[in-house]
């Protein structure tokens, strides 16, 4: 592994104005040091993850370091690149902290990309990897500078083209209705143990260990990890040590404060003013929707999670975001931001795109995606319904091998 930090232009119109890091890790398998491999760029969900830290070249990386040198870029914003926390932004005006996250969106990240891979590769064309966010970072790339791009692997995360906020939360909503009802369907005992912690938190006043007060529509957040293959008993495990005699457990609570933090990824909190959705303002679009769904109501039975629903009351609650609160505000009103794709260059494009649609995808819903295969040139997709939104991470290389073999004809 070879660590690489490349100073960036913060506003890549203004090449010569301010600058950030931005943080990438090189992986080559040991026998292939030296090697002339090809490179592939993984690009990170999210938005606001940062590349995975990966112990031993295993899974999806084990199998792409059989024929790739392997970059993990940590995203602006994100990990060891200039980060964004509650901490770096202390102090900065409303309007200043706004104007400022504006570039940290997907057009930026993909310019960024383009000129690492010209101090890397010699200017020769890369292959990446984009999981979930990673794939609208793909396809703003594909619309920026597609001759920097060989072939383009997509899992879980092709954007909808023309899609706002709201049609993206008209479908997500009703997913994770169905995802709440196979919850309680295999673990029907939660239904009594979600509502009676959901009643004792209303009623009491109980603090994680950050100080932030623990709420019964916290508690719900938790619901985020429903689109995940663990999930499920990721969240049941939780509540099953939710309580110490007739006191939350502190692990519990530290658990639950660790899963709605947000510490290191108040991007990922701030996601819908990533969406691509020139000359509207998304409004706050997850809470106005959930106004249209009262099977998500406080005193429904049984009590719903959410999942990848982000909230005003967020930024008011939660101490990691209380210093993008009023920021919060001004990017969920703008309505005059550039559009992310070209979706000219889009459907004329020639460099393959090979993306795994999940069928059942709780975060990017299957439907657009395939939508937008069909208005991008030279896509081919894999639909599936063996994995959920987590398929490259669990599937022990599986999902990237064939994409690959797709790419190479063999599949």
């Amino acid at each position: 592994m070879t660590d690489h930090t490349f100073t960036v232009p913060l506003d890549h119109a203004d090449p010569a104005g301010a600058t950030i890091e931005v943080f990438a890790r090189e992986v080559v398998a040991p026998d292939q040091d030296g090697t002339d491999l090809p490179w592939l760029l993984f690009l990170q969900g999210g938005p606001g993850g940062k590349s995975p830290r990966p112990p031993v070249g295993a899974g999806w990386l084990g199998h792409a370091l059989k024929t790739h040198r392997v970059l993990l870029l940590d995203q602006r914003g994100t990990g060891r690149s200039t980060p964004v926390t509650a901490r770096t932004v202390n102090g900065m005006a409303p309007a200043s902290l706004a104007a400022y996250l504006e570039r940290f969106r997907a057009d930026s990240i993909a310019a960024d990309a383009e000129l690492i891979r010209g101090a890397l590769t010699g200017g020769r064309p890369w292959d990446t990897l984009g999981q979930s966010y990673g794939g609208f970072v793909t396809l703003a790339y594909l619309s920026q500078a597609p001759q920097g791009l060989r072939t383009c692997y997509v899992t879980g995360g092709l954007p909808g083209l023309g899609t706002t906020a709201d049609d993206v939360y008209a479908r997500t909503y009703p997913y994770m209705m169905e995802r709440n009802a196979a919850y309680y369907q295999r673990y029907p005992g939660d239904v009594a143990v979600v509502r009676g912690l959901a009643d004792h938190l209303d009623a009491h006043d109980v603090r994680l260990p950050d100080g932030d007060r623990l709420t019964s529509r916290r508690l719900r957040l938790l619901g985020n990890a429903f689109g995940m293959s663990d999930g499920f008993e990721r969240v049941h495990w939780m509540l099953e040590g939710a309580w110490h005699g007739a006191s939350l457990a502190d692990g519990f609570r530290y658990e639950v404060m660790a899963m709605t933090g947000f510490v290191d990824t108040p991007i990922f909190a701030l996601q819908e003013y990533t969406f691509d959705q020139p000359g509207r303002a998304t409004g706050w679009a997850a809470e106005r929707a959930l106004a249209q769904h009262p099977a998500f109501a406080a005193d429904a039975d049984p009590l719903l999670f959410t999942g990848e629903m982000m909230y005003r009351w967020m930024f008011e609650e939660i101490n990691a975001l209380r210093p993008f609160a009023a920021a919060a505000d001004l990017l969920a009103a703008a309505g005059d931001r550039p559009p992310l794709y070209d979706h000219a260059r889009l459907a004329a494009n020639e460099v393959p795109v090979i993306a795994a649609v999940y069928s059942d995808d709780t975060y990017v819903p299957a439907d657009l995606q395939l939508r937008t295969a069909e208005q991008v040139g030279n896509t081919r997709v894999w639909l599936t319904g063996e994995y959920q939104h987590d398929g490259l991470r669990v599937s022990d290389g599986r999902v990237l091998a064939r994409l690959m073999d797709m790419a190479a004809g063999r599949a």
